[in-house]
């Protein structure tokens, strides 16, 4: 159209592009170095680490091959560092464990600003979901935050199929 988008336009091809990726994703495309027990321990509780310390952690769910959250940083500390820390330390760890060198981890995060409080409850539905809608069964690599259950957040909902 020769023109700027939107910012209508804009979050409709977020959205979109959101969609797809997560369909690649739980469909277990890539490496599922987490569907181990060590490995998704190991970036479970660096994801729990500094909570608290550097940021809030309201939710979150370690999936065979990506995790999500809902995270607040705190007073001195950003997004990006926040994410950063949490996939330096992992990498290293997990490759480790593995046996393995290079990338663990995708250079670029995808991060989506909470504007109210009903996007914060899609959110934390979304990410306490992931692995029903992945077809996981009995997935025990999800958390939240005391206080903050809504919706599907309420229930740990199972389903089957491993990635």
């Amino acid at each position: 159209m020769n023109r700027p988008l939107s910012l209508a336009e804009e979050e409709q091809l977020n959205h979109l592009y959101s969609e797809r990726v997560d369909k690649y994703l739980d469909a277990g495309a890539g490496e599922c170095w987490m569907k181990r027990d060590d490995i998704a321990a190991l970036v479970a509780g660096a994801l729990r680490h500094f909570e608290g310390i550097r940021y809030r952690l309201f939710a979150w769910c370690v999936m065979p091959n990506h995790v999500h959250t809902v995270v607040q940083p705190l007073s001195g500390y950003d997004l990006p560092g926040v994410v950063h820390s949490w996939k330096s330390f992992t990498s290293k760890g997990a490759n480790r464990v593995i046996g393995r060198t290079g990338h663990f981890w995708q250079p670029e995060p995808y991060d989506h600003l909470i504007r109210d409080e009903e996007d914060f409850g899609r959110q934390v539905d979304y990410v306490l979901s992931n692995p029903v809608r992945a077809g996981l069964r009995d997935w025990k690599w999800v958390g939240v935050a005391p206080g903050v259950a809504r919706g599907v957040a309420r229930r740990v909902a199972r389903a089957s199929r491993p990635c």
